[in-house]
């Protein structure tokens, strides 16, 4: 079995555990014996339930990257990117959806996930040929994260086979961060989806998600959830 298939086996069986019993429930020794995986191959690969998180968002991500789009407007790659992400993400609907309402009783967890959320969008602008690096870097950054959890919340009750409710709300999202990017600017320029997320982040600071934890509070995060902080990409 390859590195892939069996990360793949442990996570899904980690999210079948979550949809059954809850994610506090959930171990990498339970997933391994769920999944008949050797516990010596797990030991190294997921020291910690934290690493099952980072390592199933490095996959959405991949396949999210996978052929990404490098024609067309910002926005729209930036739609088709996220969305792709979202549908790696319904392979473990049920699970995530249990992990999501354990979420507010689990502080080091959510803040491992905005964390590996940050790296995430990080990559995705800059597949959308955004730069992201610096001061104005984070608040793209920033800005996009708003746009995917408005999304996510849809996708969290969106029964549709094509996902149509959460592609509204992400084309929604997306729409509303450029409408606040020309207001911002003056109305006048097309500043484009590069804006938009920058501008979004204004009105979605004080969202649920914590404020930026990058550098030693990206740290802290981790450390609090036995789980690695991965680095934005540069």
């Amino acid at each position: 079995m390859s590195d892939a298939d069996f990360d793949s086996a442990l996570i899904a069986a980690a999210f079948r555990l979550a949809a059954r019993d809850g994610w506090t429930r959930v171990s990498v020794v339970a997933a391994c014996r769920e999944a008949g995986l050797p516990l010596t191959e797990a030991r190294t690969r997921f020291p910690t339930r934290g690493h099952i998180l980072v390592r199933f968002g490095q996959m959405a991500d991949q396949f999210a990257l996978t052929d990404a789009p490098d024609e067309g407007p910002v926005r729209d790659r930036l739609f088709d990117l996220l969305m792709r992400r979202f549908d790696a993400l319904n392979a473990q609907r049920d699970g995530i959806k249990a992990l999501m309402r354990a979420l507010p009783l689990d502080p080091p967890t959510a803040l491992l996930l905005n964390c590996a959320t940050r790296t995430s969008m990080r990559w995705l602008l800059q597949a959308a040929g955004v730069p992201a690096a610096g001061l104005r870097g984070d608040l793209l950054v920033k800005g996009l994260v708003a746009v995917w959890l408005w999304g996510l919340r849809t996708w969290e009750r969106d029964d549709t086979e094509d996902l149509t409710q959460t592609m509204a709300a992400v084309d929604q999202a997306l729409g509303r961060a450029e409408w606040f990017a020309r207001l911002l600017t003056g109305g006048g320029r097309d500043t484009g989806a590069e804006e938009t997320a920058a501008s979004e982040a204004e009105d979605a600071g004080e969202g649920e998600e914590p404020d930026a934890v990058d550098g030693d509070g990206a740290d802290d995060a981790a450390e609090e959830s036995d789980a690695p902080y991965e680095p934005d990409p540069e």
